[in-house]
């Protein structure tokens, strides 16, 4: 339950970072989903074959932090593209390209 809400929360930080950026949010939402779960099933076969399958307490717990993982890959994805600075070049106005006056 607290991955699914954790998810969520995520995906939506991820959606607006790809909105700064000018991108479509919805790739990177699916994007950051299928990182999370390649993630977290990496990491649990990866603990289950150093603790065994007796110990799902550490197997679950490098499993989510793994997933943490996975959101972090694509958030550094996401980071490394530049923003969208065309928005900003039409928000610049004719006042704006004078000097300002003195009083």
């Amino acid at each position: 339950m607290i991955e699914i809400i954790a998810l969520i929360f995520l995906s939506r930080r991820i959606g607006y970072m790809a909105i700064r950026k000018g991108l479509n949010p919805l790739p990177w939402k699916i994007y950051m989903i299928a990182a999370w779960i390649g993630a977290e099933l990496t990491g649990c076969i990866i603990a289950m074959i150093m603790f065994g399958e007796s110990n799902l307490v550490a197997v679950f717990s490098i499993g989510l932090l793994s997933a943490f993982g996975g959101y972090l890959l694509v958030r550094y994805i996401l980071e490394k593209k530049p923003d969208n600075i065309e928005e900003d070049i039409n928000k610049i106005g004719v006042d704006d390209l004078h000097p300002p006056k003195s009083i």
